[in-house]
């Protein structure tokens, strides 16, 4: 018997919230994360959530649900866990700050990650047109520029 490897569609969007969890998504300590790492040159697939978390919330529960606005999502992915971390120089633009920034359509976003096979799953967002890490662009017109500058961060 063969097995067919051809994509199936995968919704991935975020799941339905139930009225509570909207509360809680809606609390001004709620923070937004993921808890997938990505790794790259291994065997290993990531989990969609390393490509998708993110651009989902923005599509879907900002964009489709109106859970969120726009500018309360991006301070729970950014500033609130940077502060609540200690990182005081992240999660805002401010003069002096690790410069990180996401420029995207906010009409457009859209998570593209899937669970499968490499090629095929975990495929970049669309709607970002522009990434700046730690003050270097990572992506340009949609297309990455080879640049990897990140930054591994330890507690002190």
């Amino acid at each position: 018997m063969e097995i067919d490897s051809s994509p199936t569609f995968v919704d991935d969007r975020p799941p339905e919230l139930s009225p509570e969890m909207v509360r809680y998504l809606r609390s001004p300590l709620m923070m937004i994360g993921s808890d997938s790492m990505l790794e790259s040159n291994t065997p290993f697939m990531p989990d969609p959530r390393a490509y998708g978390v993110y651009p989902g919330i923005l599509e879907y529960y900002v964009r489709e649900k109106g859970y969120l606005t726009l500018e309360d999502a991006i301070r729970k992915m950014t500033s609130l866990p940077a502060q609540r971390l200690g990182l005081m120089d992240r999660g805002l633009l401010r003069p002096g700050m690790w410069a990180d920034i996401v420029i995207f359509d906010q009409d457009r976003i859209r998570s593209m990650s899937v669970p499968g096979a490499p090629g095929k799953a975990n495929r970049t967002a669309k709607g970002i047109e522009h990434v700046i890490v730690n003050g270097e662009v990572t992506i340009d017109d949609e297309e990455h520029t080879g640049a990897f500058a990140g930054k591994i961060l330890r507690s002190r």
